[in-house]
C-alpha cells in the first residue's frame, strides 16, 4: 500500500534535521509496532525479530509545485523506496524526498498481506503523533485469534498481477458533479431514494457503466463472470465488533455480479445487497477458514482461465489521509501510485474535502477509450453547476 505526504517548504529547517527527526520518531513508533520492523515469512508469519525499517532520503531536482500541480500517477513511485512489484520480505519502508524549495515528501510502503487501510493510517498518524510530540492509541495485535491461521498452500499473492502495460490516470470530480450522480442513480432506481446513493456509490456506478459502454464489452454467458469488488471493513462486522485500533488486513471484498449493459441504478442495488450479505454470519464462516479460501482458489483459476472479469473499487473518503502533521503542518496533497493490477478504482477525497479524486488503473487501451468516453468528458467538463 503506497502513499505520499508532501508538505510545503520550510526553509527554516535543514533538511538534516528534518531527516533525523523523521528517524527518531519512526524508531519510536516502531517499538509500538514492533511487527512492521520484522519481516514476512513464506507469507505465513511475520517474524518479530526487530530487524528494522529502511529508511531512505533522496533529493529533487524540482521543486515541490511541479509535482502537485497535475500530478502524473506514473511518476509516483520516485517518491518511494522501492517499486510497488518487486517480492520482498519486508513489511514497511520509508522514504524522504526533499525539493528544491525546501518542502518535503514522506513515501510510506506498508504490506497489504499484514495492514489493511485503517491500519495503514493507525500507524501513519502515530509516526506523526510521535514526531509532533503528541500520543495515539496503541494497536492492538491479536486478528489471529479472531481469524485463526490456515493452511494457505496453493494460494498465489500475485494472482491477478499484470504484466502487460497499464496506465493509472486520476479523474477529479467536485462536490457539484458528484451531486448530478447521486440525484440521477436515485431518482432511477424504485428503492433507492429510501437512502440515497454515497457519494462512493455514485461514482462507482457512474465508472463501471462508462467502463463497460467505453470498452464495448458485452456479455458472454457461460464464457465470462463479470464481478464488481468493493473492499469491507471487518471490524465492524463482527461480533462483538472489534474497534479500530486492532491491526491488520481485517477487510475483505463484497462482490456484486452485474449485468453487464445494466444501468447504474441496477448495480448500486446489487452492490448494497454484496454489502449486506458481508455481515456477522460471513464473519463466522470467514473465521472457519475452509469456505473462504476455496472460493479464492475457485477465483484464481478463473483468473488464470481468463473467465474472471473483474472491476475493484476501494474508498479511502473519510478516512484521516490528511491528518499526518510532522510537526510541519498537515499535507499539502497526499498522492499514491499506479498499481499492477487492472481494472481498480481508489477514491480519495481531495484535500478540500468537498470533491473525490479516482485513481483509475485500466489496460492503455482501455484507459485510452475510457477517457474519450462522451459522458464521462460532459460529466467532468461541463459547466453545469
Amino acid at each position: 500500500m503506497p502513499l505520499v505526504y508532501f508538505y510545503s517548504s520550510n526553509p527554516k529547517i535543514p533538511n538534516s534535521q528534518k531527516s533525523n527527526h523523521l528517524k527518531q520518531s519512526l524508531s519510536k513508533t516502531l517499538s509500538t509496532f514492533y511487527p512492521l520492523a520484522g519481516r514476512l515469512v513464506g507469507n505465513l508469519y511475520v517474524h518479530c525479530n526487530d530487524a528494522g525499517a529502511p529508511f531512505s532520503v533522496a533529493e529533487a531536482d524540482c521543486d515541490l509545485s511541479h509535482v502537485i500541480t497535475n500530478p502524473n500517477p506514473n511518476h509516483m513511485t520516485e517518491f518511494l523506496p522501492f517499486t510497488l512489484n518487486q517480492s520482498l520480505d519486508l513489511c514497511m519502508a520509508v522514504q524522504a524526498t526533499f525539493f528544491r524549495c525546501g518542502g518535503v515528501a514522506v513515501g510510506l510502503l506498508i504490506s497489504h498481506k499484514i495492514a489493511d487501510a485503517l491500519s495503514f493510517f493507525s500507524f501513519a498518524n502515530s509516526w506523526a503523533a510521535a514526531a509532533s510530540g503528541g500520543a495515539a492509541p496503541p494497536p492492538k495485535f491479536d486478528a489471529a485469534t479472531h481469524f485463526p491461521p490456515r493452511d494457505i498452500s496453493g494460494y498465489k499473492p500475485t494472482s491477478g498481477m499484470m504484466k502487460e502495460e497499464l496506465a493509472t490516470k486520476i479523474f477529479t470530480f467536485p462536490a457539484k458533479k458528484i451531486e448530478i450522480l447521486r440525484e440521477r442513480y436515485g431518482a432511477a432506481g424504485d428503492d433507492l431514494p429510501q437512502r440515497r446513493p454515497t457519494r462512493v456509490e455514485a461514482l462507482s456506478a457512474f465508472i463501471w457503466t462508462r467502463f463497460i459502454s467505453a470498452t464495448g464489452l458485452k456479455a458472454e454467458p457461460g464464457k465470462k463472470i463479470y464481478t464488481v469488488q468493493h473492499a469491507i471493513n471487518l471490524r465492524t462486522r463482527t461480533d462483538p465488533p472489534l474497534p479500530e485500533y486492532h491491526f491488520g488486513n481485517i477487510s475483505r471484498l463484497a462482490i456484486a455480479k452485474p449485468a453487464v449493459g445494466g444501468s447504474g441504478a441496477e448495480l448500486l442495488r446489487g452492490v448494497r445487497e454484496a454489502i449486506k450479505g458481508v455481515d456477522g454470519g460471513y464473519v463466522a464462516r470467514l473465521k472457519e477458514g475452509g469456505e473462504h479460501l476455496g472460493l479464492l482458489r475457485e477465483k484464481m483459476a478463473q483468473v488464470d482461465k481468463g473467465e474472471l472479469v473483474s472491476f475493484s473499487f476501494t474508498s479511502l473518503c473519510r478516512f484521516p489521509v490528511y491528518e499526518a502533521d510532522f510537526g510541519w503542518g498537515k499535507p499539502v496533497w497526499v498522492g499514491s501510485a499506479g498499481f499492477a493490477y487492472k481494472n481498480l478504482v481508489t477514491f480519495m477525497d481531495t484535500r478540500n474535502g468537498d470533491g473525490i479524486e479516482a485513481w483509475v488503473n485500466l489496460r492503455r487501451d482501455d484507459m485510452e477509450k475510457f477517457e474519450a468516453d462522451l459522458e464521462l468528458q460532459k460529466l467532468l467538463f461541463s459547466s453545469t453547476s
